[in-house]
């Protein structure tokens, strides 16, 4: 089965989802830089899903660079990974409004990162699964499943730390970022030399 359908459905899906992100954006009430600050809170939760989605798909694209076959599993993996990703917008917007003194936006923002993790992770094992021949993957990402497994234990951890402080569910999710904000670079090597 080829993987360019999935590849261009998944980057105009997380396009759509980032459009939907930006418009949930509101003005200030008022034309002054006090009236901004107002928002800072949407501002900032904004930018921390911004750029989580923009490294989920970055490190979705150097994973399908490597990838020779696909099959259905890794379709419905995908689609449930696309579905985890696109609860973002409402998670983010709820984030915005109500950040202070409530757990339950940041446990449900958490909640949502955790999934997409765990989907992300599910993806790559159904990925290893369908590509089995395909000696480049299983050498590449075979069973280091390290990052992704840490991803989905800090998260699910994260969604717990809201009941300490709410804003600290998000820090802990854009801390795990840091694991993935660089690609997997024996993928990027590999791609170089071939």
């Amino acid at each position: 089965m080829p993987k360019g359908r999935l590849e261009a459905f998944t980057d105009g899906v997380i396009a759509i989802i980032i459009t939907i992100m930006v418009l949930e954006l509101r003005p200030p009430a008022g034309g002054t830089f006090a009236a901004l600050w107002g928002l800072r809170y949407s501002l900032l939760i904004y930018l921390v899903s911004f750029f989580t989605l923009a490294v989920y798909w970055n490190n979705h694209h150097h994973l399908f660079l490597i990838v020779r076959k696909i099959s259905g599993r890794v379709l419905w993996a995908n689609v449930l990974f696309l579905f985890t990703i696109s609860l973002f917008p409402f998670a983010t917007a709820w984030v915005g409004e109500h950040h202070v003194g409530n757990a339950a936006p940041e446990m449900t923002y958490g909640i949502v990162v955790c999934a997409t993790n765990a989907a992300f992770f599910l993806l790559i094992r159904c990925l290893s699964h369908a590509d089995k021949t395909n000696h480049d993957f299983a050498q590449l990402v075979g069973r280091d499943y390290y990052k992704p497994v840490v991803s989905v234990l800090g998260s699910f951890g994260g969604i717990f730390a809201a009941l300490i402080w709410p804003p600290l569910t998000i820090m802990i999710n854009a801390a795990l970022l840091l694991l993935w904000v660089q690609p997997e670079r024996r993928i990027e090597r590999h791609v170089q030399h071939k």
